[in-house]
C-alpha cells in the first residue's frame, strides 16, 4: 500500500520505517528541508534503539523516502498519516495548528478520496475540527464531491523501545464508523495482525480518548508510588518491599510501580495537561488528574531536597556528579526530565554539575549551551572526579552495577543521592557510603 506520512518526528519516523519494513511504499513529508537532506544521508535525528538501521535498510530498498513536496507526498498516499507535534499551549491544551495545517495541506492537493489518519496526540474533538477543515478546503476549490475519512489511530509507543512497540503491538485502535476506513486500516495493519486479533475498532472519540486515558492512567501509577515513597520514607517502610507486595497482586501489576523523581518525557506530562484542560473546557473538575499533577511537579524536587538537607542548605561552591540526564533510559529526550529540575536548583544555590549521560549530551548542550557550572563527562568516572556527592537520576544500565570502591576514592565526600533506588542500603552502608533513595525510610 501507498503510505504518506505527515511529520518526521518520534511518531512519524518509527511509524513509517516500520511500515515500510512490512513492504508499505512510504513517503514521508516535512516542512524541514535540513533534517529531510540528513535523513536521505543516513542521519537520524532522535536516539532509538533500531531506528537507524531500519530507515537506513529501507531508505536503501526505495521503500521509505524523505521529501518537503507535500503536493507529491498527497498524490503519492493511499491513505495519509498526521504525525505532527502537538505541543502544549498556554494553557496547558493540545496546540492543533499543525495538525489542522497538514489537514489545509490534504485538502488543497487530494484528488481522490483520502483516508485521513491522525496518529498525533489530540484531543477528543478533533477528528471533528480536521474534516471540517478539510471540507471548508474542498468547498473553495469546488471539490465536494472528493470524498474522505478522518480516523484516529493513536500510537502507544514507549521512547526506547519505541521499534519493538510498532511491530509488534499489543493493540491497535481504529477509530471510524466508516466500513471503507476499516476496511483500508486493516489492509494497512494486517501484517502486524497475524498471531491474534490485535484490532481494536471504536467511534472516533472513544478512539482519541483513549489515547489520553492510557498515558493518564500511567502517571497515574507513577504518582501513587512516589506518594506513596515519601510514605513509606515517614512511617519507617520501605517502598521496594511495599512495591514487591502490591505488584504480585495480579489486578496491579509490576509495571509503573517504581518509586523515583517523577515522570517527563514527551507524552504523559503534555497529555496529562491537556485531559485536564479539556476537563476544565466542558467544567469538569478532573481532580485525580490535577493531584496526580502536583504530585509529579513535587516529586522533581525531592532529591534536591535530601541533598540541601544533607549539607545544611550550604551549597555554594560545591561540585555534584551527575549520572543520568535523559528523562528515561534509552533515549537521548530530556523535555520536562527530572535532572533538568535538579541542575537548575543546584546553579541557583551556586553549586556546579559534572554530568554523564549514554546518550543525552548533545540535548543538554543544545538546551543550556557552555555554562560554567556544568561540566559535561565523557564517561560516568570522569564526572566523580572533584565532586562532592554523586547523584543518579536516570536508571541506565551502565549505571547499575559500578565499582563503589572507587565512587567511595573518586568523591570528595562518600555519599550517593540514588533517585531510582538502584542499590541496597544495608550494602551502601558496608561499604561505608552514605545512601540516600527513594521511600526507603529504614
Amino acid at each position: 500500500m501507498k503510505v504518506t506520512v505527515f511529520g518526521i518526528g518520534y511518531v512519524g519516523l518509527v511509524q513509517g520505517a516500520v511500515l515500510a519494513e512490512v513492504g508499505h511504499d512510504v513517503v514521508c513529508i516535512d516542512i524541514d528541508a535540513n533534517k529531510v537532506e540528513r535523513l536521505k544521508q543516513g542521519h537520524i535525528p532522535i536516539y532509538e534503539p533500531g531506528l537507524e538501521a531500519l530507515v537506513k535498510e529501507n531508505h536503501a530498498a526505495g521503500r521509505l523516502n524523505f521529501t518537503t513536496d507535500a503536493e507529491a507526498g498527497v498524490k503519492h498516499g493511499e491513505v495519509q498519516f498526521i504525525a505532527v507535534g502537538t505541543p502544549p499551549d498556554e494553557d496547558g491544551s493540545a496546540d492543533l495548528k499543525y495538525v489542522l495545517a497538514v489537514a489545509e495541506t490534504i485538502a488543497k492537493h487530494m484528488e481522490n478520496h483520502q483516508i485521513i489518519i491522525d496518529k498525533s496526540t489530540v484531543p477528543v474533538g478533533t477528528a471533528d475540527k480536521v474534516s471540517m477543515r478539510i471540507a471548508q478546503v474542498l468547498a473553495t476549490r469546488q471539490r465536494e464531491d472528493l470524498g474522505f475519512d478522518v480516523v484516529s489511530n493513536p500510537e502507544f509507543l514507549k521512547e526506547g523501545s519505541a521499534v519493538a512497540d510498532c511491530m509488534r503491538p499489543d493493540r491497535i485502535v481504529i477509530g471510524t464508523n466508516s466500513t471503507t476506513a476499516e476496511d483500508v486500516m486493516r489492509e494497512l495493519y494486517a501484517p502486524f495482525n497475524r498471531n491474534h486479533e490485535k484490532i481494536i475498532v471504536m467511534d472516533v472519540r472513544s478512539a482519541e480518548l483513549t489515547k489520553y486515558a492510557a498515558n493518564c492512567m500511567l502517571a497515574t501509577k507513577i504518582s501513587f508510588m512516589n506518594e506513596m515513597a515519601n510514605l513509606a520514607e515517614m512511617l519507617g517502610a520501605d517502598i521496594e518491599m511495599v512495591r514487591q507486595g502490591i505488584g504480585s497482586d495480579p489486578r496491579i501489576g509490576y509495571q509503573f510501580l517504581y518509586a523515583g523523581v517523577g515522570y517527563g518525557g514527551s507524552c504523559f506530562p503534555k497529555d496529562v495537561q491537556a485531559l485536564i484542560q479539556t476537563a476544565d473546557n466542558i467544567d469538569f473538575d478532573a481532580k485525580v488528574l490535577k493531584a496526580v499533577e502536583s504530585r509529579n511537579n513535587q516529586q522533581k524536587n525531592v532529591l534536591f531536597n535530601k541533598i540541601s538537607n544533607h549539607f545544611n542548605g550550604d551549597l555554594a561552591g560545591k561540585t555534584f556528579a551527575l549520572w543520568g540526564l535523559s528523562f528515561k533510559p534509552n533515549t537521548d529526550d530530556m523535555r520536562e526530565a527530572p535532572s533538568r529540575v535538579l541542575m537548575e536548583a543546584l546553579w541557583k544555590s551556586g553549586a556546579k554539575v559534572q554530568a554523564f549521560d549514554p546518550e543525552a549530551m548533545e540535548e543538554t548542550q543544545r538546551i543550556y549551551g557552555h555554562r560554567k557550572d556544568l561540566s559535561l563527562c565523557g564517561t560516568k568516572e570522569a564526572a566523580l572526579k572533584g565532586a562532592d556527592a554523586l547523584v543518579i537520576v536516570t536508571e541506565w544500565q551502565a549505571f547499575k552495577a559500578p565499582d563503589l570502591q572507587s565512587i567511595k576514592e573518586q568523591l570528595g565526600l562518600p555519599v550517593i543521592f540514588d533517585g531510582r533506588n538502584l542499590f541496597e542500603p544495608a550494602r551502601m552502608s558496608r561499604k561505608g557510603l552514605t545512601y540516600y533513595s527513594i521511600g526507603r525510610g529504614l
